[in-house]
């Protein structure tokens, strides 16, 4: 199932955080705690590589628990700055805000030499579409400043955000990348609604998820959906269908609606805390 989703203005956000990136201190990459590694934007990675960073694992309510541990020790090691946090979790903003006073020490103290006051720290927020974004800086800023949705490409231009008398923000619109060298990206960013559905295939990625949650939580299909007889994954699809009434006229399998309650019910996390990736050894 090969995915590609790079409309015109995703290049122009690019060069928009090319242009922007001298004028921040810090970049805050914000990641979707369930795919980690296929929600890091590698184009991104290499812009702000010479940055100060913080990486957030957002949607981490969502996230297996013990996996986002897993998740926060790679990081560490690689001697990256990472913290979980719920974009919809009052006490994330103190956590994230007490990170930024953190990593702009250095800068302050040398304006402190010099005898100046340490004017606000200059953050950049980047991440891909429906990361969570607005509604973090909408939590920091303790008001609705930015536009939020549940579909990706909501923030459409720059949007400079003072959410602190001691922190600004540069609000970014969600960015992929051209093209998915790795099939399984494409696959999971659709899966967690990074890519507009409107361009997928349904059917075919709600069955590709079944597939993923039977091998790594299959309790929680059990759980949600009763005790099912087959292994299969569309016999699996098939029995869930007929649990929730997905019948077409003639008896047929609505394959498109029961793909769309996986979906949604894993997106909402309905069907239980899961990761879809773990970091490599």
């Amino acid at each position: 199932m090969r995915i590609n989703w790079y409309p015109g203005h995703m290049k122009k956000t690019k060069e928009l955080l090319q242009d922007q990136l001298g004028l921040v201190d810090i970049v805050v990459e914000i990641l979707d705690a369930r795919i980690p590694s296929s929600s890091q934007n590698p184009q991104i990675l290499k812009i702000i590589s010479n940055k100060k960073s913080l990486i957030l694992l957002n949607k981490s309510d969502l996230a297996d628990e013990a996996v986002t541990v897993e998740w926060l020790n790679s990081f560490r090691k690689q001697n990256k700055t990472a913290i979980a946090v719920n974009s919809i979790d009052n006490k994330t903003a103190s956590k994230v805000m007490l990170q930024l006073q953190h990593l702009y020490q250095e800068k302050a103290e040398q304006f402190r030499k010099r005898g100046r006051n340490p004017r606000p720290v200059r953050v950049m927020i980047v991440g891909v579409p429906n990361v969570g974004k607005s509604t973090l800086i909408n939590l920091l800023a303790g008001k609705k400043r930015a536009q939020t949705g549940d579909k990706p490409g909501i923030t459409k231009g720059k949007q400079w955000i003072k959410i602190h008398s001691t922190i600004e923000l540069l609000d970014t619109p969600g960015i992929l990348w051209p093209k998915f060298e790795d099939e399984l990206v494409g696959i999971r960013l659709a899966q967690t609604g990074a890519i507009k559905d409107e361009i997928l295939d349904i059917e075919e990625l709600g069955l590709k998820l079944l597939e993923d949650i039977l091998l790594l939580y299959p309790q929680f299909i059990r759980n949600r959906y009763g005790d099912l007889v087959n292994k299969e994954p569309i016999d699996v699809m098939k029995e869930i269908a007929l649990n929730r009434g997905c019948i077409l006229r003639g008896s047929e399998i609505d394959f498109l609606r029961v793909a769309n309650i996986l979906l949604d019910e894993f997106r909402s996390g309905k069907l239980g805390r899961m990761t879809l990736e773990k970091p490599s050894k």
